[in-house]
């Protein structure tokens, strides 16, 4: 009888200890669905897209359908970047035709994206229009500074012969525009990093490690010279939700040396991260 007590005991404790684990799983799965919902980049760039995020033990699969490749991608590395998610299975569907890759739209669109992430031009306020390679802008710059870095960001995607900028400059000068009492969360930080690199071509190929906490932006992986080094920190710099953002009734602007000082030399290649010592 007395061995008996003992092992229903033991059972009994192994049934709890298991339905707690269970809990726990459940509890963190519930928190990453919640968390890809609310996180600014599905409720900003992908809010009119169809995504249903199910997440089992950690593992996430997204379903569903998004206008276009990069908001499959955003999507992804969203979710990726949310505590607790240990890898995502991306079933998402591109709806509608596509346009052909280097293609007049296809530079249009590529344009625009990379015009949303960076808060010193006017994504919105920017006019884009292609023929045979050559793009023309049109719209208000609110200075010139700002109607030159459309010039230069616009001629960086792949694939442009030529940048013809016909914006005209506002008589008064206004600041640049930032998010407006957004709590933007890390993990929309981190895709959006990845997703301003990305549609550079001066950036495109380097595919760094990017990680946010606290809104500390943190890059690690390999640059090839000096210039890519600086062009990296710049753009990381010029980011729309990362660079100043309102939480409450303060306001922060982080500390961009972070990054840059965690830019190394090593063997005659720029190592990200060497400095901080960050593991590569």
């Amino acid at each position: 009888m007395k061995t008996n007590r003992i092992l229903s005991f033991f059972v009994a404790t192994g049934a709890i200890l298991v339905t707690a684990a269970s809990l726990r799983a459940s509890d963190t799965d519930s928190r990453i669905e919640s968390s890809a919902s609310k996180s600014y980049v599905f409720k900003t760039y992908l809010k009119d897209d169809s995504i249903k995020t199910v997440s089992k033990d950690g593992i996430v699969t997204l379903t569903g359908t998004v206008s276009e490749q990069s908001h499959k991608v955003l999507a992804q590395d969203t979710v990726e970047s949310l505590p607790g998610v240990k890898s995502v299975d991306n079933q998402l569907k591109v709806s509608g035709e596509q346009p052909a890759e280097h293609s007049d739209t296809w530079i249009s669109m590529k344009v625009k994206s990379a015009l949303l992430f960076h808060r010193n031009v006017s994504g919105t306020g920017t006019k884009v229009y292609v023929k045979d390679g050559i793009v023309t802008l049109q719209g208000e710059a609110s200075s010139l500074a700002q109607k030159e870095l459309t010039t230069e960001y616009a001629k960086d995607i792949d694939n442009v012969k030529e940048v013809k900028n016909e914006m005209m400059v506002a008589k008064t000068v206004t600041a640049p525009g930032t998010t407006t009492g957004d709590n933007v969360d890390d993990a929309s930080i981190t895709a959006e990093v990845k997703a301003a690199l990305l549609s550079r071509r001066s950036t495109c190929a380097l595919h760094p490690q990017v990680s946010t906490k606290d809104g500390a932006v943190t890059l690690s992986g390999i640059a090839q010279n000096d210039a890519q080094k600086s062009l990296v920190a710049r753009l990381v710099a010029d980011g729309r939700v990362w660079r100043g953002r309102s939480v409450g009734d303060r306001h922060f602007v982080l500390n961009l040396f972070d990054i840059v000082n965690v830019l190394g030399v090593f063997g005659g290649k720029l190592l990200l991260g060497q400095a901080a010592g960050f593991a590569l």
